[in-house]
């Protein structure tokens, strides 16, 4: 009697837990359409993005108002900005108190830190250099391909260029050119080397974020960004 009561008392135990589990799990969904909303209004975003509240488990951070982590995929529509422009960010230590989200009344966010990486598209960039230019990663560099206009001819060029920040702006710097499969004067080459250069204004971002290095990526190129102590307003 006795061994079947210990197995009855861990039956129970088992399914409160598994109903334990189950409401934080129920709970992580229906926050995370609640903070991409509030996120949206209050970091100036076209659009709510796709969340993800990191930690387990969850319904301690709800009810104690801080989140660890929110993970955040931001589309071009999201951030209002061109096609070929996202960004994958982390919100840490994200204050928001229940009784605000549950009442609809969240006047602001603030956040302890914010870092990520914001790609620009090589097609995006490349659109900044004119019709037929093709841009992709090499080594630590970019590799571009473009047919120029110097002197009345038309000059097939192939660089390979170092990707820096200068301020607010993507910088390109073409170090090497050379005609593509065809012998070019050098001071054509020389010449046409300047209509590679590439200057990009990055679009501001939200929640205040800094630009803090850059390199080429598989898919654009890719740049770090980072806030500290950070209040989402709207």
């Amino acid at each position: 009697m006795r061994a079947r009561g210990v197995r009855a008392l861990l039956v129970v135990l088992l399914l409160l837990c598994g109903l334990v589990v189950l409401a934080d799990r129920v709970g992580v969904g229906i926050a995370e359409d609640r903070v991409a909303e509030v996120v949206a209004e209050r970091g100036g975003l076209a659009g709510p993005p796709e969340v993800a509240i990191e930690g387990f488990p969850f319904l301690t951070q709800a009810i104690g108002g801080r989140y660890e982590l929110v993970r955040m995929s931001l589309t071009a529509a999201d951030l209002g900005q061109p096609d070929g422009t996202r960004a994958d960010v982390a919100l840490r230590g994200v204050q928001v108190p229940l009784s605000d989200v549950l009442s609809g009344s969240v006047e602001q966010v603030p956040v302890e830190r914010v870092d990520g990486t914001a790609t620009l598209s090589y097609e995006l960039l490349s659109q900044q250099l004119g019709t037929g230019t093709t841009l992709r990663p090499e080594g630590q560099g970019l590799r571009i391909d473009r047919t120029v206009e110097i002197a009345g001819r038309a000059l097939p060029l192939t660089a390979v260029g170092t990707v820096t920040l200068d301020g607010n702006d993507l910088v390109v710097d073409v170090d090497e050119a050379s005609g593509a499969g065809v012998e070019l004067p050098d001071f054509l080459v020389d010449r046409a080397a300047d209509a590679l250069d590439l200057r990009y204004t990055v679009p501001e971002l939200p929640f205040g974020l800094q630009l803090t290095g850059v390199a080429p990526g598989a898919d654009g190129v890719d740049v770090t960004v980072a806030a500290t102590d950070t209040v989402l307003r709207g």
